[in-house]
């Protein structure tokens, strides 16, 4: 059976501030859902808060993933059971390599199931790895290098769909992954996704851009507004947003222009 998340009136503020005001949204494995909206909507807070980061301070509401309430749970225990953010400003880790950092989060996931397990061998890490990096055009070499250090913008995501192919989830999170990518890295980018799309998971795309999305092509499209999804459609939601912007829906729900 497919594993699902399930957003019931999630309601999450920071410092006091509400910024989600009551967050409806449920997507399965196998899945695309694109989630767009002006600056300053919510749609980062989302992502953050579905992760459990300790800023966000969730006031009401359910996150159901795969029958599991997580929104007691840690970050780690959610990546565990299978829910995955890619960052849109990824951070450097200098002195740590990409295949360090992969088989140290593997042998995480791995010993908090069993305590006991050795974690992945050396061997049949570097077989998974490299067949990951087949799968997505990276170059070995790749796997040498300083997690994001010295990393352009497109091999920074790059490298976060490459963690989405080696950990595996059943949900992944991308919060604006083709955020300062030109023309030719965004195409690289989405088509590394587009090759772990498939019946095991499911993919959230938080986005600007129209682009993006004609490549991954989502069967569902979401536009959030002050902290709400407020329109919910398919591919033809995110053509109407191309068009005329988001100044209608501003006016259609009587919401206060923000930055768009």
């Amino acid at each position: 059976m497919a594993a699902t998340l399930e957003i019931r009136d999630l309601h999450v503020s920071i410092d006091g501030n509400p910024i989600l005001k009551g967050v409806n949204l449920t997507i399965s494995q196998g899945e695309t859902h694109a989630l767009m909206g002006p600056n300053g909507s919510g749609k980062s807070t989302l992502a953050y808060a579905l992760m459990g980061h300790p800023a966000y301070t969730v006031d009401r509401g359910e996150v159901i993933f795969d029958g599991i309430d997580i929104l007691e749970l840690e970050a780690d225990e959610r990546s565990r059971l299978g829910l995955f953010l890619a960052f849109q400003y990824p951070v450097s880790v200098p002195g740590v390599t990409v295949a360090n950092f992969l088989r140290s989060a593997i042998n995480a996931r791995m010993k908090a199931e069993d305590p006991d397990s050795p974690g992945i061998s050396i061997p049949e890490f570097r077989r998974l790895l490299k067949e990951k990096m087949d799968l997505l055009g990276i170059d070995h070499k790749f796997a040498g290098r300083y997690l994001n250090e010295g990393f352009s913008g497109g091999e920074k995501k790059r490298n976060e769909v490459l963690q989405l192919a080696t950990l595996e989830p059943k949900i992944g999170i991308l919060d604006e992954t083709d955020s300062g990518l030109d023309i030719d890295a965004l195409r690289v980018v989405a088509e590394g996704v587009n090759k772990l799309k498939g019946p095991n998971l499911g993919i959230l795309i938080i986005t600007h851009y129209k682009r993006m999305l004609e490549y991954l092509q989502p069967q569902f499209v979401h536009m959030m507004m002050d902290g709400r999804i407020v329109e919910s459609g398919g591919p033809e939601l995110a053509e109407e947003l191309e068009l005329h912007g988001y100044r209608p829906f501003f006016e259609k729900y009587g919401i206060e222009a923000t930055e768009d």
